[in-house]
């Protein structure tokens, strides 16, 4: 997921020399995005703006040159929801920002902060949480460590305080205008005033952009590794599917070997790299865990959306140890009541939970009704009694991916803590296929992460060199897409795949997810976003089960596919690159709601 724009404008007294302060990163794909039907829907902007520098249609540039070699923990960062563009980046480059200022020592000359947001960001950005995550970043908050559980409360008393605290002493007044969304300091109407510009234009992956601005050893390693005539690149570099393959081939290594010995370039041990590996799928793993677990039952927003990952868990978990997987709590929504006849007894020295009268009461009055069957039994072809009375359709690799991607991607909806895989918005189908091989699969955990995060990694390397990985930019094939291709090839992997079959699978996950669009509607991460990564998912496991019975049968390699899907995104109109202004985003919300309900 990308952002187009962030500006934010100082004020400076004109008694202090002027310091004009420009940042702006260039990309080397130059794109616009169209701001005439942002225009029309101001009721998700953070700001307007009269600026018409981006009326131009969208064009999703040529391959960008030199490797693709990037660290693996620029693709999986640790953050905070519901968007990598729209929270994330907003919230580094706020706290970025004012760091700079206060290194340069401007920061108690500033009388005024303005910020625009174009494209994508003025579109969804209510619904992403951009106004939380720029004014959290401007009092110093990071993504990775801030407390997600003091997001909204902190939000909620700048706006009732009208202050900031933390870089701001003392604390500056803050108020909300047409033409900008934050002012910070007493205004100064008489007081002439020069103005400097702090740009962030047209980012292509926030994660390189920010931790470009600092002087982190692995940033500055990064930009003389793009460098083609520079001699200390990286050991392996690669810049497509077949010379990776190519790779492979000639020093006998896995695609996991390869990136590993990579990011040894970047400044990182063997032991670093461990360590960053398990912390990153500690952070997905406790992810999955909170959404099983929540006794929240919906999600914050206007469609004030259901969660169902602790239901669907509770189902899975049916016919375990009672008490032990779960605890017991009534259950949302409809279904049986688990009969103690259908569990397995616990182990000896652990009890079963007690049920008391009403809750066996209720069980033997679910267990001897007579079910409501739809349709005339008078007819030729005979109505189907509910599923669940005299069979099980439980398929219990569907059940449990669709549930781990459910969990993680509501609570990304919720704001809590995510990890970027590559972006938010598909956060839910890497952990998804991870945590199932690792609970049904693996028989060596540690040894299964770090050959799929690192197998996984080197493809989306590969995606976001030749295409995109973003939905303002490519819709929802290049989130959801490449989280699926990421994680097809992450699974055969683990499976022992040859890294020609592996890069297979990577193709057959792509490639049915082509033309995906990005039309979330009121532009919450929300519907049908949740859903999406669940199906990914799947898509991702067949992927690999595909490629890896198939032998080596394909026409279609990855790097033609990754081709296909940067002509797809540049024929793909903005009304479907993450602006919520067409598809399902044109549903009445009002409409369906009082449906529901009815």
């Amino acid at each position: 997921m990308l952002f187009s724009t962030i500006r934010a404008g100082l004020h400076i007294p004109a008694t202090r020399p002027a310091h004009i302060l420009t940042r702006t990163v260039q990309c080397e794909a130059r794109r616009s995005i169209s701001r005439s039907a942002v225009a029309k829907h101001p009721t998700n902007t953070l700001a307007s703006s009269n600026a018409t520098d981006f009326d131009a249609p969208v064009e999703i540039g040529r391959v960008k040159p030199g490797h693709a070699v990037i660290s693996t923990f620029d693709l999986f960062s640790i953050g905070v929801g519901p968007s990598s563009s729209h929270t994330v980046g907003p919230m580094r480059a706020g706290k970025i920002f004012i760091a700079d200022l206060k290194e340069l020592g401007l920061l108690d000359q500033v009388k005024m902060i303005k910020i625009v947001l174009y494209g994508s960001l003025a579109a969804t950005g209510k619904g992403h949480h951009t106004p939380q995550a720029i004014l959290l970043g401007l009092e110093g908050s990071d993504p990775e460590t801030i407390d997600c559980g003091t997001i909204p409360s902190r939000y909620q008393a700048i706006l009732t305080n009208k202050s900031l605290t933390s870089w701001w002493e003392p604390s500056h007044p803050v108020r909300h205008g047409s033409r900008y969304a934050v002012a910070l300091g007493p205004s100064s109407e008489d007081a002439p005033e020069r103005h400097a510009f702090f740009g962030l234009t047209k980012v292509q992956f926030m994660v390189h952009v920010y931790t470009r601005h600092t002087t982190s050893r692995r940033a500055m390693l990064l930009q003389l590794s793009r460098n083609t005539g520079d001699p200390g690149h990286p050991p392996y570099p690669f810049e497509s599917g077949n010379s990776l393959l190519a790779l492979t081939k000639k020093h006998n290594l896995t695609i996991a070997q390869i990136v590993h010995d990579n990011e040894r370039y970047f400044g990182l041990s063997e032991e670093d790299i461990h360590t960053k590996l398990m912390r990153i799928w500690a952070v997905m793993d406790g992810c999955i865990r909170t959404g099983v677990t929540t006794t929240e039952q919906t999600l914050p927003g206007r469609l004030q959306l259901q969660r169902r990952a602790p239901i669907l868990y509770r189902r899975l978990m049916r016919g375990f140890y009672p008490g032990i997987g779960m605890p017991a709590v009534q259950l949302i929504g409809p279904g049986p009541t688990p009969s103690p006849l259908d569990a397995i007894d616990a182990p000896d020295g652990m009890e079963s939970p007690a049920h008391s009268k009403e809750e066996k009461s209720l069980s033997s009055t679910r267990l001897t009704r007579s079910p409501h069957v739809t349709g005339s039994f008078d007819h030729a072809v005979l109505p189907v009694p509910p599923v669940g009375l005299f069979r099980k359709t439980m398929i219990p690799a569907v059940d449990f991916l669709s549930c781990y991607a459910i969990a993680v991607n509501e609570v990304n909806a919720a704001g809590g803590r995510i990890v970027t895989s590559p972006t938010n918005g598909a956060a839910g189908v890497i952990p998804a296929v991870l945590k199932y091989i690792i609970e049904f699969v693996s028989d060596d955990p540690e040894k299964s992460v770090t050959t799929f995060l690192l197998t996984a990694a080197a493809v989306g390397m590969l995606f976001k060199r030749g295409s995109t990985i973003s939905a303002a930019e490519g819709g929802c094939q290049a989130e959801v897409g490449v989280a699926c291709s990421m994680a097809s090839a992450g699974f055969a992997a683990c499976m022992g795949a040859s890294p020609e079959t592996v890069l297979q699978a990577a193709e057959i996950g792509i490639e049915h997810n082509l033309g995906l669009t990005c039309d979330p509607i009121d532009g919450l991460v929300q519907v049908p976003c949740i859903e999406r990564n669940s199906l990914g998912a799947v898509k991702a496991v067949t992927a690999a089960q595909l490629s890896m019975a198939s032998h080596g049968i394909y026409r279609v390699t990855l790097d033609e596919a990754i081709e296909a899907m940067r002509l797809t995104a540049a024929d793909m109109s903005v009304k479907y690159k993450e602006t919520s202004l067409s598809g399902l985003a044109d549903i009445d919300m009002d409409i369906t709601r009082t449906w529901l309900l009815s």
